[in-house]
């Protein structure tokens, strides 16, 4: 057995050769990254051998936690027998016939279940499918003008060159010449930022509605081909929409003939305490698309759920030419099929929505609590997602100078107390365990972050 590597060589071969996603490269260069080699549970073990409750699931995904043996044991059984083939130029593998046909039957609402599923490798792959059949549909349809796609303000979508672009967080676009043409923005329905003075939550709902339908009347109905949003906004600060939005949004999308796509990378697969968000929000999306916790986030692996409406147009125009030209080398991928089959079975065997049904009450009662906290502006979640967002003045609303990375010192002092957050949009502390969490374990995150905040808390008014 090799000998131990040094935390600080460890960190050192990876400041030195690493390219870091979502990172201040150059604050990444001086402060070596967390080192996390092992998980057990909810929790995660660093180089030093210290443990962490991971209260965001690592990216929102890890449903089952960091230990699950089942998943290890159907990923070599798959790689023991086929562990790669493809699904072009009609072929096919035993096992994406097997996941396609649990999903489909999965699916929330008809008209999906009258469609297919058309894999890849990460939402931003799945919604960058989205927006091509957006284009594709319309195309087969005989209206080609029907392109543009709207997307709301602090969206997150992906990051490939469409998704990006359909994402509304202006990091993600500066200095990447983004977004590209065809998209446009509509508001961000998180009543706390944007909300009116005396703007009751219906009103609010009722006023984005009328911003919606005055876009895409402004626009021209027929120049509107897609729009895009998540059940909960994850990355752009939980954002849990005011009550009647849904119900006021989707009319207007069926009278202007707009296709609906629900991003359920986060909220898909038990989330929001149904196995979808379309369930919790009664969505009836003409795609949908899905990540992270099919496969617990094993694997990369993707679905994008496709009506049969939008099926059916797309099968006639690939006749036209001979082939629908659109699909990744890795689409269906065995080990991700076989992965997200054992996965899908682990959720019914084990109840997992019913579980997160049973604990999110501790989970939602315990983060309100935070509520009166005289840094805490907003508290808001469903399920087992949250947020704590953090204010300068509460009542007025007033966040602090971004300049004081507030949120990032709060996950910072989290992180020293053994708890893994993260700071959104500055200030906005995210929540997203894994669903395996019990009624003490969340008792022991909240612990945790309180610890935190008080430090927090100090810090602040020692003037630093």
């Amino acid at each position: 057995m090799n000998a131990p590597v040094s935390p600080s060589v460890l960190a050192q071969k990876d400041v030195a050769n690493h390219f870091h996603p979502y990172t201040n490269l150059r604050a990444i260069e001086k402060d070596a990254p967390l080192m996390i080699v092992a998980g057990d549970g909810i929790e995660v073990i660093d180089d030093t051998g210290k443990r962490y409750i991971e209260g965001m699931a690592g990216l929102w995904c890890a449903s089952l936690g960091f230990s699950e043996k089942r998943l290890g044991e159907a990923a070599k059984r798959q790689m023991d027998v086929l562990p790669y083939y493809h699904s072009f130029s009609g072929k096919a593998h035993n096992v994406v016939a097997e996941v396609s046909e649990k999903l489909i039957s999965m699916a929330p609402t008809q008209a999906l279940r009258d469609g297919r599923v058309i894999f890849a490798n990460s939402g931003s792959e799945a919604n960058d499918t989205a927006f091509k059949l957006v284009h594709y549909y319309h195309n087969a349809i005989g209206k080609p003008a029907k392109k543009k796609i709207i997307a709301r303000g602090k969206g997150y979508h992906g990051v490939t060159v469409a998704s990006a672009s359909l994402s509304g967080i202006p990091t993600m676009h500066q200095h990447f010449d983004l977004p590209i043409d065809g998209v446009l923005r509509t508001s961000c329905p998180h009543p706390y930022q944007f909300a009116k003075d005396g703007e009751s939550p219906d009103q609010f709902a009722t006023r984005l509605a009328a911003e919606l339908e005055a876009l895409i009347l402004s626009e021209g109905p027929d120049t509107i081909g897609g729009f895009i949003v998540e059940p909960v906004q994850g990355a752009g600060g939980v954002i849990v929409p005011p009550p009647t939005y849904f119900e006021k949004i989707q009319p207007l999308l069926k009278k202007y003939e707009i296709l609906f796509i629900a991003d359920e990378v986060i909220t898909g697969f038990g989330r929001t305490g149904n196995m979808f968000g379309s369930q919790t929000y009664s969505l009836e999306p003409d795609m949908l698309t899905t990540a992270k916790m099919i496969t617990s986030a094993y694997v990369p692996f993707s679905a994008l759920y496709v009506s049969g409406k939008i099926y059916q147009a797309c099968a006639d125009a690939s006749a036209t030419v001979g082939v629908f030209g659109h699909g990744y080398t890795y689409s269906g991928h065995p080990l991700g099929c076989a992965i997200a089959l054992e996965t899908l079975k682990i959720y019914e065997e084990r109840d997992i929505v019913g579980h997160v049904r049973d604990v999110s009450p501790a989970f939602q009662a315990g983060l309100q609590k935070f509520a009166d906290h005289p840094l805490v502006g907003d508290v808001r979640g469903v399920g087992l997602i949250g947020a704590v967002e953090l204010a300068e003045d509460k009542q007025a609303r007033k966040p602090f100078d971004p300049k004081r990375s507030v949120g990032a010192y709060l996950v910072r002092r989290a992180q020293e107390h053994g708890l893994i957050l993260r700071a959104m949009g500055g200030d906005i502390i995210a929540f997203s365990p894994p669903l395996i969490i019990t009624e003490p374990q969340i008792a022991e995150l909240l612990r945790r972050f309180t610890k935190a905040l008080d430090d927090t808390t100090a810090w602040i008014k020692s003037g630093a």
